[in-house]
């Protein structure tokens, strides 16, 4: 924390974890090795995190379109999700990590979604660091679903402002990221929180997910600190 003294720290940082099955292509290996190796760089990332004072942190795991992939990769990335919850949940509760699931539920298997409830209610009432983990998340899912729950609660098309779809989006409660990382060299958002990152600053690497260490969360953070947000706005100091 103290290398940072002083200086601006994004509130939320969210983070797309490319790159697992490029790294593993690299190398020889099964793409399911690269997954497996980018869930376990989780770890030091969310300890780091924590340490720097960053309060909320999103990682982009599972997608609505990445479905399409072969099933045999969807089977593999299920179970790795599976085995995450298992071996990190206690350790997070430990660290005072409140976590939270983004996306639908529905398409799980039953077995699955019962672990991540009872994850995010074990960790429910902690007040450090909150991990969201976006997984069978899309940006543009999630919006169809708010419209949905407000048509069904019957309220007024008059009222719907911002704050109410806001309100209805899976990410309720936490405030807009501001910082997305994309490792791996690509320079898109793929579908990920397009609301919520109208106004974030974005910060691409070629470092495959896996290789993204401590330090190159530093160097997102600190290019942070130097940028001016002005969110549509005018800065007129000199």
């Amino acid at each position: 924390m103290s290398s940072f003294e002083g200086e601006r720290i994004p509130q939320h940082i969210a983070v797309i974890m490319d790159g697992n099955g490029r790294w593993a292509n690299q190398r020889g290996l099964p793409r399911l090795a690269g997954h497996r190796a980018g869930t376990e760089n989780i770890r030091a990332i969310v300890s780091e995190a924590s340490k720097i004072g960053v309060r909320y942190l999103t990682l982009y795991a599972f997608s609505t379109e990445n479905w399409n992939r072969p099933s045999l990769e969807v089977q593999g990335l299920m179970q790795i999700l599976s085995d995450f919850i298992d071996r990190e949940t206690q350790s997070l509760h430990e660290q005072n990590v409140r976590l939270r699931h983004l996306g639908r539920l529905e398409g799980l298997n039953k077995l699955l979604a019962r672990k991540v409830e009872r994850a995010i209610n074990l960790t429910y009432a902690n007040s450090g660091l909150t991990l969201a983990i976006a997984f069978n998340y899309g940006g543009r899912a999630d919006i169809i679903d708010a419209v949905r729950r407000i048509v069904a609660s019957g309220i007024d098309p008059a009222m719907i402002d911002e704050s109410m779809i806001e309100a209805h989006l899976t990410t309720a409660g936490m405030p807009d990221p501001d910082m997305v990382i994309r490792t791996s060299g690509e320079r898109r958002l793929s579908n990920f929180l397009i609301w919520q990152a109208a106004y974030s600053e974005y910060w691409f690497t070629p470092v495959f997910w896996p290789d993204f260490r401590p330090e190159h969360l530093h160097q997102a953070i600190r290019e942070y600190g130097r940028r001016e947000r002005r969110f549509g706005g005018i800065n007129e100091a000199p």
